[in-house]
């Protein structure tokens, strides 16, 4: 095994939560090394002994030694890199930021998941429940261009990734986010102006292709 650098990023190109990692690197302006994991063909050893408890990407490593979990990832790479701080300077508001990172990562990939998994038709249920924590950021979001306010953050970078499933949910699901949520397509369309966040995120229509692919695998038609 060729020898690491300073910072390696063991990644998946469809995972949101490597998309986390790479915009958060970005916005720091952290150079570093991705490796490119193969969740379905087998798994490196890099891998499995860097995260052996959960056995998934992302991992952080930085100087040798491994981060996981995509939330604790950003948080780290926030305090290592201190230019430009991604989260508010006030202790609340951190806490607030800390409060609606939980939110998200609690509710809403498990209820995109709920959508582009179902057999024959999406139950009004699952849409209604997908559309209601959007609203719910919404709230959160209120009149601010951003989720920490004026300039780009924390909470927008756990948020922006998942967001790159949302066409391949909307095709399963039979709705548009934007029809739904005008305010929070609005925030995704302002994400999408920076490049940190557009050079990463891949192309929707490939996440969809991947989604079928996935569905296939797992004997969903």
């Amino acid at each position: 095994m060729s020898s690491l650098g300073e910072v390696v990023l063991l990644d998946c190109w469809v995972s949101p939560f490597c998309m986390r990692v790479k915009i958060a690197l970005a916005e720091k302006g952290v150079e570093y090394e991705a490796r490119a994991e193969d969740l379905f063909g087998g798994k490196s050893d890099l891998l499995l002994t860097s995260n052996p408890i959960y056995k998934k990407v992302p991992v952080l490593l930085h100087k040798g030694k491994p981060l996981c979990e995509s939330t604790v990832i950003v948080g780290y790479i926030n305090e290592t890199w201190s230019s430009p701080p991604l989260l508010p300077t006030s202790a609340y508001g951190r806490a607030q930021a800390q409060f609606w990172a939980d939110f998200i990562d609690k509710k809403v990939f498990d209820a995109g998941i709920k959508i582009w998994t179902c057999k024959g038709e999406v139950p009004e249920t699952a849409k209604k429940d997908f559309i209601e924590i959007l609203k719910q950021l919404e709230g959160a979001l209120g009149e601010k261009d951003f989720f920490g306010g004026d300039s780009f953050g924390f909470l927008d970078i756990i948020l922006i990734p998942l967001t790159n499933w949302f066409y391949a949910i909307e095709k399963f699901g039979g709705f548009e986010v934007k029809e739904e949520c005008p305010k929070f397509s609005a925030w995704m369309n302002r994400c999408m102006q920076r490049e940190t966040v557009a050079n990463v995120l891949p192309d929707p229509e490939k996440v969809y292709e991947f989604v079928i692919m996935f569905r296939k695998m797992q004997g969903i038609e």
